[in-house]
């Protein structure tokens, strides 16, 4: 038997891409998908990619009807103002939007801006991040899938903060360039071509939201650490590459910063550690994880000082969204936790 499963916001890229994997689950009946504005159009129409896959019609969110697993795909600030709304339409929701993915309530006004108005629910949702929260996800009814810039900086670094090796005086500079699809279907002066083709654009140097969840979920033992964050755009639709410059509290060799991540990494199925010592594809490359939930992850040790840099990639919409959200209803649902989301990606393409 399937489990049904439906999609609030469908039609955006992130909703599309849970289409595309919710359709092919062996495991889930895709029974509805919700779009204001697409409501009564075929799925396919705002999806190309779908023709002949499925007849499903968009509805508007009013329609919606009981299942077993609700994923939202809403801007951020709206789950969180409908949130009793969607608890009487699912048992199970998984919130691909930023309303719930801090702990702290006093993070919203600091880094979105605002005061959270359901703030009492925070304490109940477990952050989506698998590799982190693995059997919390297992036994959770609320899931909140992480940023897209926050997971890849996240899963660079984690090992060597859960191996206590980083010196926490200094700050952990990140450096993230991601392609346009991670603004969003909605059309806009960045987006538009003359604009956007060639670009190599700092949007956000300073005071990027995802900063909050890397801060969240980097600190050990109550010791937070200090993250300086930029964001930069590139002529890329899919993609994020995280440079991460860390600075060790000893001397390590290769060898001990190795054995960090082979024993974080060892039995993960979407991590992989990427330290060629030659070719073009010695270190994480994001174009050749189009498609995939994979996240590559290699490193450099800065012979000159206790620098490491850290670089890690993945698709946006995959495991910075879409994928790392069916991974998440994988392991809650009890189905084989790559189901629906074990492809490879394309090379070359």
């Amino acid at each position: 038997m399937r489990l049904k499963v439906s999609i609030v916001g469908g039609s955006g890229y992130g909703g599309g891409e849970l289409v595309r994997l919710l359709l092919s689950h062996p495991g889930a009946e895709l029974k509805q998908a919700t779009s204001e504005r697409s409501a009564g159009k075929f799925v396919h129409t705002v999806h190309p990619n779908l023709r002949k896959r499925t007849q499903l019609k968009f509805v508007a969110s009013a329609d919606l009807e009981p299942c077993d697993v609700l994923f939202i795909a809403l801007p951020h600030g709206v789950s969180m103002t409908r949130m009793s709304e969607f608890q009487q339409i699912a048992p199970i929701i998984i919130d691909l939007s930023a309303d719930y993915r801090l702990n702290d309530p006093a993070g919203y006004p600091t880094w979105y801006n605002h005061e959270h108005n359901n703030a009492d629910l925070l304490s109940k949702f477990v952050y989506g991040i698998p590799e982190l929260h693995r059997e919390e996800i297992r036994n959770a009814d609320l899931i909140s899938s992480a940023g897209c810039m926050a997971t890849t900086s996240i899963l660079g670094l984690y090992p060597l903060f859960q191996a206590g090796v980083v010196d926490l005086s200094i700050p952990v500079v990140i450096e993230a360039k991601t392609g346009s699809s991670g603004s969003g279907g909605a059309p806009g002066l960045a987006s538009h071509h003359p604009e956007r083709q060639g670009v190599m654009r700092s949007f956000k140097p300073t005071g990027h939201r995802h900063s909050a969840e890397i801060i969240q979920e980097l600190t050990v033992d109550g010791n937070a650490p200090t993250i300086a964050f930029s964001a930069t755009s590139v002529e890329a639709v899919r993609g994020i590459l995280a440079t991460s410059h860390v600075y060790l509290k000893e001397e390590l060799s290769d060898k001990e910063v190795w054995s960090f991540y082979r024993a974080a990494f060892k039995e993960e199925p979407f991590l992989r550690v990427v330290k060629e010592s030659s070719g073009i594809h010695r270190y994480p490359e994001p174009k050749i994880l189009s498609g995939s939930n994979y996240c590559d992850v290699g490193f450099e040790r800065d012979p000159h000082s206790k620098r490491v840099v850290v670089m890690s990639a993945l698709d946006n919409l995959m495991k910075g969204a879409a994928g790392q959200a069916v991974q998440s209803f994988n392991l809650r649902c009890g189905f084989e936790e790559t189901c629906a989301i074990d492809f490879p990606g394309l090379h070359p393409i």
